[in-house]
C-alpha cells in the first residue's frame, strides 16, 4: 500500500479524506501518512518508514504508544465487554482519582470528547448563572461548540477560516471574543458587561495557537474579575490537564476555576472528556437537577480502564520534572541549530509541551502567533518527515513528548532538526 493511494480512495469516501480536518496536510501540502501501527516513540506508515512522534494523537499518549500497563488494562476489559450502557466500578475509580488529583472539582462527569465536555460546563454555567455571554479569547480552541467557533485556534487557524460556516449569528452573538493575555481589555470588557457575563473559558495556556503562556497577573485577573461579579470561571484543560503535572495547570499557579475541562491524557488514547467543579453547580445536571446532559458510551468501561492505568501509572511514576528537561533540552537544540543557521526562530515551552514559530520572539498573543513565518514552518515540517520526525501539519499546534523519548530518540530529532534547519538559510 501506498499513502497516495490511500489517500486518493479516502476522497472519494471522506470529506476531504480526512475525519478531523487538520489531518489533511492542507497547511503544510503533501500527502497525509497513513499510520499501520505504533510502539514508544514511533510511528510506521503503510509503506514501512519509520518515525519519531512529537504529536502522539495530539497530545494524550504522556506514556508513550502502546505502554505495556495501558494495553493489558484495555485488553483485560475487551474480554469482559466493550460497553454495557449502564454503570460500572471503573467509573468510579476514575472520578476518585480526578477528585484527588485535581483540588478545584468536586465532582465530575464523564464525557466522549473534549467538545462535549466544553458544551456542556459553557451550558451548566449559563443555567447556575441565568446569564447568556460566555467569554473567550483569541486562538484559543475549545471545540467545535456551535457559540465557540469565534475566532478559534487548532483547525481553523490551519485552514485559515476564522470562524465558520453553519452557525448562526444569534449563537454566535452570545460569545464576546477578547484577545489572550491582554489583561487591560479583559477589564475595559467587565467594567460594562460583567453582569451580563455566565462564564469566562480559557485555556490557561494555550495549546491551538501553539503553544502560548499566559502572562504574570493574565489568569489571576480573570479569576479575581469573575469572582466578584458573580460569573463563573472555566479552565480547559484537555490538553495540559495531567500533562504538566498530575493536578493540572492550576495546580501549578495555585488558580482554582468553578469548572475544569478535561480529556486526551484521561482516557489514556481512547476517546474521552470530563468537566467537573464544585458540587454545587453540578447538582444541577440531570438526573439531579435541570441541566440536561447524556451520552451512550459516556464513562464506556474501555475509555476508563485505559484513562485508570494511565493515570495511576503516572501517579506512581511522577515523570514530570524528567519529561520537562526532555523538553527544555531540545527546545534548546533547536535554538542552537537555528542561531548557527541564522534562521529567525522563537520557542515557546512549558513542560512536556512546545512549538515553534518561524520569527523573533517573543509570542504571546494571537497577533503575534499569526506573524511568524508560516511557509518556513511548511518547509521545515518536510525536512523533518523526510528524515523520519513526525511534527503537527500545521504551525498553529504543540509538539508533545512522551516516557518513551528517551535521549537517543530525541538526539536523532536534534540532528534532523539541525539538518533542516541549515537547509532553510540556503
Amino acid at each position: 500500500m501506498r499513502n497516495a493511494d490511500l489517500f486518493g480512495r479516502a476522497l472519494q469516501v471522506i470529506p476531504g479524506g480526512v475525519n478531523s480536518p487538520v489531518r489533511a496536510f492542507r497547511k503544510v501540502g503533501g500527502t497525509p501518512k497513513f499510520i499501520q501501527r505504533a510502539a514508544g516513540a514511533y510511528l510506521w506508515d503503510v509503506e514501512e518508514k519509520t518515525y519519531i512522534d512529537f504529536v502522539l494523537s495530539w497530545g494524550p499518549l504522556i506514556l508513550g504508544h502502546c505502554h505495556p500497563a495501558v494495553v493489558e488494562a484495555v485488553r483485560d476489559q475487551a474480554v469482559r465487554g466493550l460497553s454495557y450502557g449502564a454503570p460500572t466500578e471503573l467509573e468510579i475509580l476514575l472520578a476518585d482519582l480526578v477528585c484527588s488529583a485535581v483540588a478545584s472539582i468536586e465532582k465530575v462527569r464523564f464525557v466522549n470528547s473534549g467538545t462535549e465536555a466544553t458544551m456542556s460546563a459553557i451550558r451548566l454555567a449559563r443555567a447556575f448563572t441565568g446569564r447568556q455571554i460566555i467569554v473567550k479569547f483569541e486562538g484559543c480552541y475549545h471545540g467545535h461548540v456551535d457559540s465557540l467557533l469565534v475566532k478559534a485556534g487548532s483547525g481553523l487557524l490551519t485552514l485559515g477560516v476564522p470562524d465558520t460556516a453553519g452557525v448562526p449569528e444569534g449563537i454566535a452573538s452570545t460569545t464576546a471574543v477578547l484577545p489572550y493575555n491582554d489583561t487591560e481589555a479583559f477589564d475595559e470588557f467587565m467594567k460594562t458587561n460583567a453582569a451580563e457575563v455566565a462564564a469566562v473559558i480559557v485555556e490557561p495556556v494555550a495549546g491551538n495557537m501553539g503553544v502560548v503562556l499566559p502572562k504574570p497577573g493574565f489568569l489571576e485577573t480573570i479569576r479575581t474579575r469573575t469572582r466578584d461579579c458573580g460569573a463563573l470561571l472555566i479552565f480547559d484543560e484537555v490538553i495540559t490537564g495531567f500533562r504538566l503535572c498530575f493536578g493540572g495547570y492550576q495546580d501549578l499557579v495555585g488558580i482554582r476555576p468553578d469548572l475544569t475541562c478535561l480529556g486526551k491524557i484521561i482516557g489514556g488514547g481512547l476517546p474521552v472528556g470530563a468537566f467537573g467543579g464544585r458540587s454545587d453547580i453540578m447538582d444541577l445536571l440531570a438526573p439531579d437537577g435541570p441541566v440536561y446532559q447524556a451520552g451512550t458510551l459516556s464513562g464506556n468501561p474501555m475509555a476508563m480502564a485505559a484513562g485508570l492505568a494511565t493515570l495511576n501509572t503516572l501517579k506512581e511514576l511522577n515523570p514530570y520534572e524528567g519529561l520537562a528537561r526532555v523538553m527544555q533540552v531540545f527546545s534548546e537544540g533547536l535554538l542552537k541549530s537555528a542561531g548557527k543557521a541564522l534562521v529567525p526562530l522563537t520557542v515557546n515551552r512549558i513542560g512536556s509541551m512546545a512549538a515553534v514559530f518561524f520569527c523573533d520572539g517573543p509570542v504571546q498573543c494571537f497577533r503575534e502567533v499569526m506573524n511568524s513565518d508560516a511557509k518556513q514552518y511548511t518547509k521545515f515540517f518536510h525536512a523533518m518527515l523526510e528524515s523520519g520526525v513526525y511534527l503537527a501539519p500545521s504551525p498553529f499546534e504543540a509538539l508533545f513528548v512522551s516516557t518513551a523519548h528517551t535521549p537517543d530518540v530525541m538526539e536523532r530529532a536534534l540532528q534532523a532538526a539541525e539538518k533542516a534547519l541549515t537547509a532553510l538559510s540556503g
